[in-house]
């Protein structure tokens, strides 16, 4: 089955560098035939035949190998999401930044490392639009002798997935090909379920049996590809205890509004009248561009003895295009900040950084017959960068002293200052193409200020940063103003991964750059970071051995350049 990478790792090398236990899984990327809809014979890519894919299951501190064998019809990479992987970004994922695609009828042993996280994290594909159907929980249970520090009878993992009507690489292929919109999905599923508002479901749903006076936790997880929603549960309040991997203090509410990238950790008390309850996912839309508009609903159903035929209730969600609820929701999110789980946030910043986020347009080649607007390519950038993915990766560039693949020129501040929000009908849309990232030296107080912008089809930007959690200290409409830096919250802000860059709006964040290796930042709405919508922290190493990048195994995915 062709060469089979990474089996160079030594037992020394195993069990020296693990701080809590090692443990072992075996990844097998595959076509598998899977029955939604109205479609027959089709395949689509998944991990062990499964969607979402397997679970994998750890404590704090534990050491993960996990042998991806890939015999899909083409390379795949794998990635963590939200795990730091400190000082180890070769199994990080990101295809031509980190490692190259592992090529079909081959594997790669990949180490993820976990420090810090507790939590629910996931794991999905990070090459092409693969990530559709190849995605799945991590589960980061307490250290034992500790606790959470919440209470709960029972947990359920719930995976929020966007279901297309055509293979997803085709999908993004073609769209780059003609500078055009992506297809756009054409169900949402929970579990793999699509629920019973779409044609030949056959009634089709995720259900869970709950018992009355129980409290549940619910590990939710947004593996949708470009729509971010709303979730309830008829007549049923929800309590957010912890989002990304870290804990928060509790927020009392009736919904959720979570992006995709995004997790959240959820209590929920069966405290209502024995029935049955809809719980359900609706999109939250605040732009112009085509968006799937459909639900996807699943049953909370109580055990015992009642009507089961009766029509379960609805929640009652925001609608749609509701902002204020969806800004009103992230703007509450805390840290938990206690003895065992304090909140450090970095203050004495030595790196201010502003970074603008823009959906752009491209002009269309000559003698060609481009179908983004107005016969333009669609295109997306930061500080009026629109990302060029090399075609060998940037980590093994980097280390390895290679010319030529990137430059280090990304900047601290957008190329030109404008009233980012207003009216940008007078400026060009075209971005400047090119593989640009943005150097930091180890150990810096950073913060780094995104600006949306008003160009092309603005709208909620979901950006997450590779081997780093941060401290959102700030968010608001508008331009940024140095005014607003002492109204952030610097005791207990939430410490994500992913947040949401409002439409038009602004958000601070701040980390410690105490992590070096390369790391991806990029919008998590696919067709805008298959747009451009991406740039590359390279962070560098301090002097002490312990501060410096572990060495790459042995044997990485080959990649043609090098």
């Amino acid at each position: 089955m062709g060469t089979f990478l990474g089996y160079a790792f030594t037992l020394t090398l195993l069990f020296c560098i693990a701080q809590g236990k090692v443990l072992h899984y075996d990844f097998v990327v595959k076509e598998t035939p899977i029955d939604m809809l109205c479609e027959t014979n089709r395949t689509v890519l998944t991990v062990n035949g499964l969607f979402p894919g397997p679970k994998i299951r750890a404590h704090k501190g534990d050491t993960i190998y996990v042998n991806v064998t890939n015999i899909g019809p083409y390379g795949v990479t794998i990635h963590w999401h939200g795990v730091r992987q400190i000082r180890y970004p070769w199994s990080d994922g990101p295809e031509n930044v980190t490692q190259c695609p592992i090529p079909t009828n081959s594997s790669f042993l990949q180490k993820v490392i976990l420090t810090e996280e507790e939590g629910t994290l996931w794991w999905h594909a990070h090459s092409d639009w693969t990530r559709a159907t190849v995605h799945g929980p991590i589960i980061i249970l307490p250290v034992g002798g500790t606790n959470y520090p919440y209470k709960f009878d029972e947990q359920h993992t719930i995976v929020i997935a966007e279901w297309y009507a055509r293979d997803t690489k085709a999908i993004i292929d073609d769209a780059l090909a003609t500078g055009g919109d992506p297809d756009l999905s054409v169900a949402y599923t929970i579990n793999g379920q699509p629920g019973d508002t779409y044609p030949c479901s056959d009634g089709l749903m995720y259900n869970i049996t709950v018992v009355q006076g129980k409290t549940y936790l619910f590990r939710i997880i947004h593996s949708g590809m470009n729509e971010e929603m709303f979730f309830g549960i008829a007549k049923h309040n929800l309590t957010l205890v912890g989002m990304d991997g870290a804990y928060l203090k509790p927020l009392k509410t009736n919904y959720l509004m979570i992006t995709p990238g995004q997790t959240m950790d959820v209590l929920v008390t069966a405290n209502q009248s024995l029935g049955r309850y809809y719980m359900e996912f609706s999109p939250f839309v605040d732009t112009d561009a085509s968006t799937n508009d459909n639900v996807t609903r699943g049953i909370f159903q109580y055990s015992g003895s009642y009507n089961h035929s009766e029509t379960p209730a609805l929640p009652e969600l925001p609608g749609f295009t509701n902002k204020s609820d969806a800004g009103n929701f992230t703007i509450q999110l805390r840290s938990l900040n206690s003895k065992e789980h304090p909140a450090t946030v970095p203050t004495k910043i030595t790196r201010n950084i502003t970074i603008t986020v823009s959906v752009n347009q491209q002009p269309c080649p000559t003698n060609k017959t481009c179908l983004g607007p107005q016969g333009s390519m669609h295109s997306a950038s930061l500080n009026n960068i629109s990302f060029w993915t090399p075609s060998i990766s940037i980590l093994q560039a980097y280390y390895n002293n290679i010319s030529g693949v990137y430059n280090d020129t990304f900047p601290d501040k957008p190329p030109f200052v404008f009233d980012y929000t207003g009216n940008v009908s007078a400026l060009g849309e075209a971005a400047f193409v090119s593989t640009e990232v943005l150097m930091i030296k180890y150990n810096e107080e950073v913060e780094i200020r995104f600006q949306g912008t008003n160009f092309g089809a603005a709208e909620n930007h979901p950006m997450h940063l590779h081997g780093y959690s941060f401290y959102v200290v700030g968010m608001g409409d508008g331009n940024f103003s140095d005014s607003y830096v002492s109204q952030y919250n610097i005791v207990d802000p939430p410490y994500i991964n992913t947040f949401g860059l409002p439409k038009n709006g602004w958000t601070a964040i701040r980390f410690r750059a105490n992590n070096p290796g390369v790391w991806f930042v990029h919008c998590h709405l696919d067709r805008h970071a298959s747009w451009g919508m991406d740039t590359v922290l390279i962070v560098g190493e301090g002097p002490n051995t312990d501060q410096k990048l572990l060495p790459p195994p042995q044997h990485m995915p080959p990649c043609s350049g090098l």
